[in-house]
């Protein structure tokens, strides 16, 4: 379990008892109307200002791999690289990093979650880039989420009204107020609204969230039973392979408004910079136009070799070892990869000596390469 420190703490002339004791490896970032607050593990929480009223509890990254193995912030997450206002954002006129691994439970799946948050001084939303690191010996199949904790108005009493638009793709929450989160880069295929809870926060109860398969589009919170808290929401996006040492990334947005009409504004502006931030990217990155499978390194090996591969297209993926009567020996890869460049690392240590092949198959192509073990 986390351990959590709350105080109150003096914000330039007042005393606010929502808000967590500022420390070290942490960042409180104040703009002109929200405060952005991020804790040593990861977690993002949004204040309004000039009170700091705590309005999103908790926004965090979800990766399950199984019933039973789902990297979350609570229970998992351990920094790696301290969170930091950088002093030369690459994008935005702020940016918040941190890096964070599972080395707080040691439990799989074995990944790394690297966290930029792109932030404007007069701007009411902010943009969250993911980056998931597969550190197991061999690829996963990772269903990513999002473990949302609403707070609308500093207030855990229920009243609140949860919508989800298939056209806007956001997820709104208002209760007067409200606060909206919308995936960029990918469509949610799951959305679980259920009342808050901590004790659901367990593997078991966080993979079968991710595993829901529906999209709760209305839910209301009763604000007449005492015992109704604020809404958790569990969105989730279709399952992804990611080879070793491989990496996903997720762009995810957050806005704040007045009222829901003052929120989809602010998600407006935090939709244009996302459209400015991949036109750089794209502009910089080194993104493949053809589907390119790479000649194995070292060739002959011993025991282990990488494979590269490049394929113009997000979708379905299979790299796989034969050895020279055509007998499948070892399935790498077999399922959505996102379009780029891609390493895995082969391991032959229980195979003889001899010629192998290996094949990329991915849409209508296919291509074959010859690889030499020698022991």
């Amino acid at each position: 379990m986390k351990r959590f420190v709350f105080a109150g703490v003096v914000i330039l002339t007042f005393l606010n008892l929502n808000k967590p004791a500022f420390g070290q490896g942490e960042v409180d970032l104040y703009l002109d109307e929200i405060n952005i607050f991020v804790n040593k593990w990861g977690k993002i929480s949004l204040y309004t200002l000039p009170d700091t009223i705590r309005q999103i509890y908790q926004v965090s990254i979800l990766v399950g791999t199984g019933p039973t193995t789902v990297f979350d912030y609570y229970n998992d997450a351990d920094p790696e690289d301290s969170t930091e206002l950088l002093s030369n954002p690459t994008f935005g006129e702020f940016e918040i990093y941190g890096s964070y691994g599972n080395n707080y439970s040691g439990a799989p799946p074995d990944v790394l979650e690297k966290q930029n948050i792109y932030c404007w001084q007069n701007q009411n939303s902010f943009i969250v880039k993911y980056t998931v690191i597969n550190r197991e010996s061999g690829s996963i199949e990772a269903v990513f989420g999002h473990e949302l904790v609403p707070e609308i108005s500093g207030e855990y009493i229920g009243g609140d009204t949860v919508n989800y638009s298939s056209l806007s793709k956001i997820i709104s929450v208002r209760k007067g107020e409200s606060v909206g989160f919308k995936s960029l880069s990918d469509n949610f295929k799951s959305l679980k609204a259920r009342v808050w809870n901590g004790d659901f926060r367990v593997d078991t109860s966080y993979s079968q969230w991710l595993a829901y398969n529906s999209v709760d589009t209305l839910f209301i919170t009763d604000p007449n039973d005492p015992n109704v808290d604020s809404p958790w929401l569990i969105p989730a996006y279709n399952s992804v392979t990611i080879a070793p040492s491989d990496s996903i990334i997720v762009y995810f947005a957050i806005a704040y408004g007045i009222n829901e009409a003052a929120m989809l504004a602010s998600m407006d502006q935090a939709q244009q910079k996302y459209n400015e931030l991949t036109d750089v990217e794209s502009e910089s990155a080194d993104i493949p136009t053809d589907f390119v499978l790479e000649q194995n390194y070292p060739n002959p090996f011993n025991p282990t070799s990488v494979i590269q591969f490049s394929i113009a297209e997000t979708g379905f993926v299979s790299l796989k070892i034969y050895d020279v009567l055509g007998n499948e020996i070892a399935d790498l890869l077999h399922g959505n990869m996102q379009a780029g460049s891609h390493t895995v690392t082969f391991n032959a240590g229980d195979l003889p000596s001899g010629i192998y092949f290996y094949q990329l198959t991915s849409g209508s192509f296919s291509e074959t390469k010859k690889m030499n073990l020698l022991k």
